[in-house]
């Protein structure tokens, strides 16, 4: 079913209300999520991208029911990644010789997951320019490693529409499909998180990609993602939250994360929390154990906090392999400007403590010298330890 985005653009994609998980298994999904797909009617017909293989036939078959698939003049496949190609294959088996608009690193990333087809391609780059009919045109802007070293945007002028595939989009099913309309604190509640979880690894990128979108100078009255709200309401606030974003973001906010064998790092965690709220109450403090709770739920807190205490009793020699995990994937994000302290429990080797303060280090935060480490289980004199533990975080 399609919805009109203005004039003579309309939504053609897939609401997906019943998804649970994305990037595999590796990025939780709670209300749901979208793949954006659109539909332009102008002097030519121009669809950009499609949807995820899975819905591949029901989106092939709505998209039937708008317009004669011979009579689409161009594709453009902003992004070849497989939420938004997945139904390239069969729509090109219908359509063989319509041309395809894409960057050279996405005939890359289609021909290395769907083989080398007789496809009518031509690559572009950040500049190039597609004339679509009644005075108006497509402007292709090379959008690399946000987050695919393949993507790209796509301007409509006269429109003043910014496609902006995989940026500024957040997985978040909304029936409503503008951001005026979708609930606000879900709204940016799945934007940050998106952010957070996909695009902080590139945040250097992004800081540049907005500056030079900005230089173009050009009128931006709705930007189109390839995922959940299309923001037509001051479209350029999220753009702005972008750069917030990218520049070392944080709030005065602390996080506690932790993993436990028998409650004792659990009960000095939440020591940490009490001795934070006591020295500085404007600060926010959440408390998380890695092994039971959301883990991109977790890298979102993460991501507002300017500094976290991480947690794990020692087992083997080592941190838990929850706990190891954890702090892997969270290296993987790169987050800078962050303080960081570890603690925990042990009965004999006590290493633990000693391996997570090295594991943040090279994650790339400032782990302060002070720790706790509690034999056995913890009494008063290591909860005493809280007290400059915390001082030196909000340091």
């Amino acid at each position: 079913m399609k919805k009109n985005v203005k004039n003579n653009v309309d939504w053609v994609g897939y609401i997906d209300w019943e998804l649970e998980s994305f990037h595999g298994d590796d990025y939780s999904i709670i209300n749901g999520s979208s793949q954006n797909a659109y539909l332009i009617r102008e002097g030519k017909n121009v669809l950009i991208d499609t949807v995820w293989a899975p819905h591949r036939f029901e989106f092939i078959e709505n998209l039937k029911k708008e317009i004669d698939l011979n009579d689409i003049d161009y594709v453009i496949v902003n992004h070849g990644e497989v939420d938004h190609s997945g139904a390239l294959v069969d729509l090109m088996k219908e359509i063989p010789n319509t041309p395809i608009y894409c960057t050279p690193n996405a005939v890359k990333s289609l021909e290395g997951q769907y083989g080398k087809h007789d496809w009518n391609i031509h690559t572009v780059k950040t500049g190039d320019s597609l004339d679509i009919g009644n005075g108006k045109s497509l402007v292709f802007v090379e959008m690399k490693m946000l987050h695919w070293p393949d993507s790209m945007a796509t301007y409509m002028t006269g429109d003043n529409i910014l496609f902006s595939n995989d940026a500024f989009g957040q997985h978040y099913a909304v029936e409503e499909m503008f951001n005026d309309k979708a609930d606000q604190c879900l709204l940016n509640r799945e934007a940050m998180k998106y952010y957070a979880n996909i695009l902080n690894p590139f945040s250097p990128l992004v800081a540049k990609k907005i500056k030079e979108i900005l230089a173009m100078n050009i009128q931006i009255d709705i930007i189109a993602p390839s995922h959940g709200a299309i923001w037509r309401d001051n479209p350029l606030q999220i753009v702005e939250k972008y750069a917030q974003w990218a520049d070392a973001y944080q709030e005065n906010q602390i996080t506690v994360v932790y993993d436990t064998m028998w409650e004792g790092t659990a009960k000095i965690a939440h020591r940490i929390a009490k001795e934070i709220h006591l020295q500085s109450p404007d600060t926010v403090v959440k408390v998380f154990n890695c092994a039971k709770s959301d883990k991109n739920e977790i890298m979102t807190e993460v991501f507002k906090s300017k500094a976290i205490a991480v947690g794990s009793p020692t087992v083997g020699a080592d941190m838990l392999s929850s706990v190891a995990g954890w702090i892997h994937f969270l290296k993987s994000l790169k987050f800078v400007n962050k303080k960081a302290a570890a603690f925990g429990c042990y009965g004999w080797g006590g290493q633990a403590v000693k391996i997570m303060q090295e594991s943040l280090k090279d994650a790339g935060f400032e782990v302060i010298d002070e720790s706790i480490k509690s034999l056995w289980n913890p009494d008063e004199g290591d909860y005493d330890k809280a007290e400059n533990f915390v001082k030196s975080l909000l340091k």
